[in-house]
């Protein structure tokens, strides 16, 4: 796992981006209208798709998930298919610790902590204001709590007490 990034974190570009469960998927497979449609990353990390079944999808970027996708379609249903992937809903973030109101929220592309603690009703009397402890991909690491440290969907934010 690697840290949170300053700019690249949330991108949309779709390359920096790996894949997880709950995110949400538009596929489109051009001139087969059977093969397209809406999908969601499952709890074991596949999306199933119509004719070709169970794809992982969970740890890959965009372009890596299209041509899996594509490379599935070549094994006997399709010669050259033309395949478009865009993520609609990102898996959701969570925020503990000393916010009012902890809990999931769903994530937005660009998002940085500033927003997830607005979401979450602000910070309590009790919060150190200057850090938050980011847990992704198993690693958990101290950033500054403010709009330069950049979000990925499910992320877990834990904003810690201060100290008097």
């Amino acid at each position: 796992g690697s840290p949170p990034a300053t700019s690249e974190a949330g991108s949309s570009s779709g390359d920096a981006y790996r894949l997880g469960t709950a995110d949400r998927l538009r596929v489109i497979v051009f001139g087969e209208e059977d093969l397209s449609g809406e999908f969601e990353v499952d709890d074991t990390g596949a999306v199933s798709m119509p004719l070709v079944g169970q794809i992982r999808a969970k740890g890959r970027t965009l372009r890596a998930f299209e041509e899996a996708v594509k490379e599935r379609l070549r094994e006997g249903y399709l010669k050259d298919p033309r395949v478009s992937i865009q993520v609609i809903n990102y898996r959701p973030f969570y925020i503990i610790g000393e916010v009012e109101e902890p809990g999931e929220y769903p994530f937005v592309s660009g998002m940085h902590v500033l927003n997830a603690v607005a979401l979450s009703g602000g910070y309590t009397p009790r919060a150190n204001t200057s850090k938050v402890r980011i847990s992704r991909d198993g690693e958990e690491y101290t950033y500054p709590a403010g709009s330069e440290t950049l979000l990925q969907p499910g992320d877990m934010i834990r904003v810690p007490e201060r100290y008097f």
